[in-house]
């Protein structure tokens, strides 16, 4: 076994692969930028050397960098975790040549997988059924076109060279075909330096389903069972599962078969994911491989009980797989819920920011052995920036069957607290209490075909979210006035009392809410067993006591536990998996970026791709103004209103900051 290894990482695979190393006796070296010196998993290392500026093609993606600080530290081995250089074969050569293990497959195999048209023909010559598409060199963009007719409408558009839904576009009809190639085509060369991309026929209501596979250097290949990842935005996972649920073992059985030979085709060392386009006729098709460890691969170690980063190791190090084929067991069901710093009403565009406030339930890390697990890699008071992947931390629930998995997921996300940056927590507990969800009826259009259901009308505060929030001032404002007391010359001086006395006047309290557009007044009235407490002509008894950093209230014949946070003049109330926000009118007033959806402001900082109008259009609410770069994904800019283009501020290939204005449209 090796004595150090570099994590060539960040984030919470980064903190995965220490943790598993730790427990191997193993000692770590963290990599890191700039923008994350202050990292989780730099602090979690026994090392840790800095490999550059934050943007990750000069820290990350710079292999003479990596290198060199393996070779300073003495690391005999290298992870990649996932993401940034995992897939790279130039990275896996480079290693070789360094002489240092590279803990992942041949530079060959990466390179064989790499190139997904050309995977796929291999692929077929193996016996592996791929989907009916065009995976030819030649990329002339008529030729192009012609091939999607022949394939048939709707088709995918996909980045030869990537994944994670960078680079890959849907095409519902011949007229919008060169538009969305030329998006495709510059997202991935943003993406993977390379914009070549392939067609295929897009399926309708198709499930994807991947197999886990593992082989070592002694020609032992094994799967480890499928996982569901249907569930999908912007051809990006939000919630895996396994196993698949309606799963027969016939098929598992053909599915894991294919999924063993296309990695023995390529003489596979390591772990890696064959991920198949499914059917409910049973059909199924190749659709790529990943030359590396999954995000999802937890919900894999949930149900068999391995721990897949330390086989990983382990195969590096020369070992031979653990366990056979047969000696591998499913047992129960494991659901994982990605939680990202995104803004799901807008279009699930990143956030950025610091975490102010950052609440868990309480969980095991990195662990099979518990039913519930989180996986993190930042931490209360980390910033997510605009340099790397916005995943605050991935939950991952068990049972011994679907219905108490989920029910125990649910269950841990409405405990979730994140104040700092939007979050897609509140979105997930609708999907995961979805009809659709709940039953299983999962294909890749689940949330658009949902979308009613999870996205609903926002409806405003409810009076026990206001009776959390007026509450908790007032108990900050008796906080205040002790700690006041306690500094004078006479602290049990009644001018020191919070309680709301005023002369020939009942004791009462008197705030103002604002939510949006709303105003809330709502009044705490003081009385012998507690408060009489009043908002839009209704009334109730309201009692309350602080329970650690939640609030245990009832108010009328209900009892109910929140979560509050003071942020500025601002209340976050957290209750029953909801979060609202109430500014305290007359308090410290908050700043705030106009970035809501459609607006004409810079969400996060990027660069301009393409600016659709000119100067003095006319042009309807709705209408794509600008196409923004942000994340290496790209994001249109649309008319908040009908107007006239009175002003363009930036020219394509510029950069922008956060909040910057792009556009000015005037009445027409």
């Amino acid at each position: 076994m090796f004595r150090k290894l570099l994590v060539a990482n960040r984030g919470e695979i980064a903190c995965r692969v220490i943790a598993a190393a730790r427990d191997l006796g193993i000692r770590t070296v963290a990599v890191f930028s700039d923008a994350d010196a202050g990292a989780r998993h730099v602090a979690m290392a026994d090392e840790a050397r800095c490999i550059g500026p934050a943007p990750a093609r000069s820290s990350y993606l710079d292999i003479a960098a990596i290198l060199a600080a393996a070779k300073a530290s003495g690391a005999e081995a290298i992870h990649p975790g996932y993401g940034f250089l995992s897939e790279n074969a130039e990275f896996a050569r480079a290693c070789e040549r360094a002489g240092i293990v590279f803990v992942g497959p041949t530079a060959e195999a990466i390179a064989a997988m790499g190139d997904k048209a050309a995977a796929k023909s291999l692929m077929a010559k193996a016996g592996v059924p791929v989907v009916p598409g065009y995976h030819g060199d030649n990329q002339d963009a008529a030729l192009l076109a012609e091939e999607a007719r022949r394939i048939g409408y709707p088709v995918l558009i996909k980045a030869s060279a990537g994944g994670g839904g960078k680079g890959m576009r849907v095409v519902e009809r011949a007229a919008d075909f060169r538009a969305a190639l030329e998006a495709a085509r510059r997202e991935a060369k943003a993406a993977f330096g390379d914009d070549r991309v392939l067609l295929e026929r897009y399926l309708l209501r198709p499930r994807h389903i991947e197999f886990q596979v593992f082989a070592d250097r002694h020609g032992n290949v094994v799967h480890l069972f499928e996982r569901d990842c249907s569930v999908q935005r912007r051809h990006q996972k939000v919630i895996e599962e396994a196993p698949a649920p309606g799963m027969t073992d016939d098929r598992r059985r053909a599915m894991g078969e294919a999924a063993v030979a296309a990695a023995r085709a390529i003489g596979y060392v390591g772990a890696g994911t064959v991920e198949f386009i499914a059917e409910a006729d049973g059909r199924f098709w190749f659709m790529e491989m990943n030359t590396r460890l999954q995000v999802e691969h937890p919900v894999t170690e949930m149900i068999t009980g391995v721990d897949l980063v330390k086989w990983q190791i382990a195969v590096a190090a020369g070992e031979p797989l653990p366990l056979r084929q047969e000696e591998l067991r499913i047992r129960g069901h494991a659901i994982e819920a990605r939680i990202y710093a995104e803004n799901p009403e807008r279009g699930f565009l990143p956030s950025t920011g610091r975490l102010r406030r950052l609440r868990t339930p309480r969980a095991c890390e990195f662990t099979s052995a518990a039913p519930l697990r989180i996986d993190s890699g930042v931490r209360e008071a980390d910033e997510i920036t605009p340099h790397y992947d916005p995943m605050i931390a991935k939950l991952i629930a068990w049972g011994e069957t679907r219905a108490q998995a989920l029910a125990r997921l649910r269950a841990a996300l409405a405990e979730f607290e994140i104040v700092g940056v939007a979050s897609n927590v509140e979105f997930l507990g609708r999907l995961c209490a979805s009809r659709a969800f709940a039953a299983a009826d999962l294909d890749t259009g689940l949330i658009e075909r949902s979308r009613e259901e999870l996205f609903p009308v926002q409806d405003g505060a409810a009076d026990q979210d206001l009776a959390c929030a007026a509450l908790a001032e007032l108990f900050l404002e008796e906080e205040a006035a002790r700690a006041e007391a306690r500094a004078s010359g006479d602290p049990y001086s009644p001018w020191c009392a919070v309680d709301g006395w005023r002369l020939n006047l009942g004791a009462r309290h008197e705030f103002v809410f604002r939510e949006g557009e709303r105003e809330h007044r709502v009044a705490l009235r003081f009385e012998r067993s507690g408060y009489r407490f009043s908002v839009g002509g209704r009334e109730y008894a309201l009692a309350g006591e602080r329970d650690g950093d939640r609030l245990r209230l009832r108010l009328g014949e209900a009892s109910f536990c929140c979560g509050v946070f003071r942020d500025g003049s601002e209340w976050h109330v957290f209750r029953d998996g909801r979060h609202r926000v109430l500014s305290l009118k007359g308090g410290e007033e908050a700043e705030h970026a106009d970035t809501a959806g459609g607006t004409l402001t810079a969400p996060m900082p990027g660069k301009v791709i393409q600016v659709l109008v000119e100067p003095g259009a006319v042009v309807a609410k709705g209408a794509p103004l600008l196409v923004l770069e942000a994340m290496k994904m790209e994001h249109t800019i649309a008319a908040p209103h009908g107007g006239r283009v009175a002003a363009i501020h930036y020219r394509a290939g510029e950069q922008v900051a956060e909040g910057a204005e792009l556009l000015r449209l005037e009445p027409a």
